[in-house]
C-alpha cells in the first residue's frame, strides 16, 4: 500500500522529471556562462552587445514555444494527422508534455538566458568602463540592467501574443524540427505517453491474468 501510494505521488508530482530538469539546468547554466562570458571577454564591444541581443532574443524565442504549447489544442493536429501529415504526431506529442515543454522553455531556457544576458552585460559594462576610463560606473550598470531588462520583458510580451495567436503554426514548425531529429540522429526529446500508458496497462494486465 505504502509502495503504491509512493508511486502514485511520484507519477503525480512527475518527481523524475523535476530531479533531471533540475540537474540538467545546473550543468547548462555552468556550461553557457562559462562559453558566453569567455567568448564575450575576447571579442569587441560591438561584437559583445550582438552576442547579448542574441541570447535575449533566445530567451524571447523559446519563451514562445513555452506559451503557444500550453495554448495549443490537439485537435486540429490529429486531423492532420489522419491526413498522414508526419509531423502531426509529434505535435501532438509536444501538446501532451505541454507541462514539461513549458517547464523546459519558459523557465529552464528562459532563466538561463536571464542569468548568462545579466553577466554578459555586467562583462560589458567593465569592458566599457576600461575601455572609456569611466570614473563612476555606477550610472552606467543601471542604464545597461535596465535596458536588458526592459528588452526581455517587452520581447516576452510581443512573443506571448504571437503565442497566442498562431500557437498552432507555432507548435507545427516545432514539430517538424524535433520530427527531423528523431528522424536524422535517431533522438526521441519527448515520450509518447498514450502508447507508454497503453503498454503500462497492458502490463498490468498481464499480471492479472497471471
Amino acid at each position: 500500500m505504502g509502495k503504491n501510494e509512493d508511486d502514485s505521488f511520484s507519477d503525480k508530482h512527475n518527481m523524475r522529471w523535476v530531479i533531471v530538469i533540475t540537474i540538467w539546468t545546473f550543468i547548462m547554466a555552468i556550461i553557457f556562462s562559462i562559453i558566453t562570458e569567455s567568448l564575450v571577454k575576447n571579442l569587441d564591444i560591438f561584437l559583445a552587445f550582438i552576442i547579448l541581443i542574441i541570447i535575449i532574443l533566445v530567451g524571447i524565442f523559446f519563451d514562445i514555444i513555452g506559451i503557444a504549447v500550453t495554448t495549443a489544442e490537439e485537435k486540429p493536429f490529429h486531423a492532420m494527422a489522419a491526413n498522414k501529415v508526419e509531423e502531426a504526431k509529434y505535435a501532438i506529442r509536444l501538446v501532451r508534455n505541454a507541462g514539461q515543454v513549458s517547464n523546459f522553455c519558459n523557465d529552464v531556457i528562459g532563466d538561463i538566458s536571464g542569468i548568462v544576458s545579466g553577466a554578459v552585460g555586467t562583462t560589458i559594462i567593465y569592458k566599457l568602463i576600461n575601455i572609456y576610463d569611466i570614473k563612476n560606473g555606477s550610472m552606467l550598470s543601471i542604464i545597461i540592467t535596465s535596458l536588458v531588462a526592459s528588452f526581455t520583458v517587452g520581447g516576452k510580451a510581443f512573443g506571448k501574443s504571437i503565442a497566442i495567436l498562431h500557437s498552432e503554426k507555432i507548435i507545427f514548425q516545432t514539430a517538424k524540427i524535433f520530427n527531423f531529429m528523431e528522424k536524422k540522429f535517431g533522438v526521441d526529446i519527448l515520450p509518447d505517453k498514450k502508447k507508454k500508458n497503453n503498454k503500462n496497462n497492458k502490463n498490468d494486465n498481464d499480471k492479472i491474468d497471471s
